[in-house]
């Protein structure tokens, strides 16, 4: 799946958890977002395997990971229990972690749960969970419905997804991000396709939304004066929903205490359709 890489799985906190791991140096653990699996890394992570260990998983409710039947289970806090049991799991108490999206907010829960298990976290197109949902702005709601649309209770989002998959997670990936779909690499655009034609991922991922609204918002708000204590780095995409919605550093700089911020090429999956530049970024920021 990613070139250089092996592929794994172990059972952790219950959960299955997948997961490609490569290169040598400093641990790095790296997210994907909704509607990806990690092989959104794929063109990215091998570069970084240059100066880092590099481990790419599946979060739980997508690609190859475990899929538990409880909304509870998808929490952040879950999420990030995952990911900080996977490193330890692979021998590292403390790590660095680049996130995207869903994967962000997991790495912003796993910041505030075990700030001492972060050594510095890059996050990539998101304002804090409590901040969008509980200033919503109306353009922020017609842009992000998906939010709101996946929430809803089961089968009603599953069964309409599950009627094309692939008109509908792509519609997402237009929507937010590229102008077409030659922008996004063929190979993870596959592996993309793949997962969310599984019933099981669909679920998953609604899980994962109805999770945001029914728990992780509580979470957030009993955190509300947390900051984030490591070396930050703030990404957002310059054509995105975010960064015309939001002054996206000046909102981050209220829950960090050390942050830089940086506009990016492209829509919110920068990522995929403007990878040399993100890497760019990262591995300037990783160095420091």
């Amino acid at each position: 799946m990613i070139t250089g890489f092996t592929d794994h799985s172990v059972v952790l906190n219950g959960i299955e958890i997948t997961y490609s791991a490569g290169g040598d140096g400093p641990p790095l653990l790296l997210l994907h977002g909704f509607p990806q699996t990690r092989a959104m890394w794929a063109v990215i992570a091998p570069a970084l395997a240059r100066t880092h260990r590099v481990i790419c998983p599946d979060l739980r409710g997508y690609g190859a990971s475990g899929k538990p039947q409880d909304v509870a289970d998808y929490s952040f806090r879950h999420m990030a229990a995952d990911q900080r049991a996977l490193m330890a799991h692979l021998g590292y108490t403390r790590f660095a972690v680049a996130a995207h999206d869903r994967g962000a907010r997991v790495a912003h829960r796993l910041c505030l749960d075990a700030p001492e298990a972060v050594r510095r976290v890059a996050l990539l197109d998101i304002v804090p969970t409590h901040h969008l949902l509980s200033d919503l702005r109306r353009d922020v709601a017609a842009a992000y419905y998906h939010w709101f649309f996946l929430a809803q209770p089961a089968p009603l989002p599953e069964t309409l997804i599950g009627h094309d998959p692939d008109a509908y997670f792509q519609s997402c990936l237009l929507g937010w991000g590229g102008s077409n779909m030659d922008e996004f690499d063929a190979g993870q655009l596959a592996a993309y396709r793949a997962a969310w034609r599984d019933p099981e991922t669909i679920r998953g991922m609604c899980n994962d939304y109805r999770a945001a609204l029914t728990h992780d918002f509580d979470d957030d708000a009993a955190d509300l004066g947390a900051q984030i204590t490591c070396p930050a780095l703030i990404l957002y995409g310059a054509d995105g929903v975010m960064a015309r919605a939001y002054d996206v550093p000046g909102i981050w700089a209220r829950f960090c205490t050390d942050m830089q911020a940086s506009a990016v090429a492209g829509g919110h999956f920068f990522v995929d359709t403007n990878p040399d530049d993100t890497l760019q970024a990262l591995a300037a920021f990783l160095a420091t």
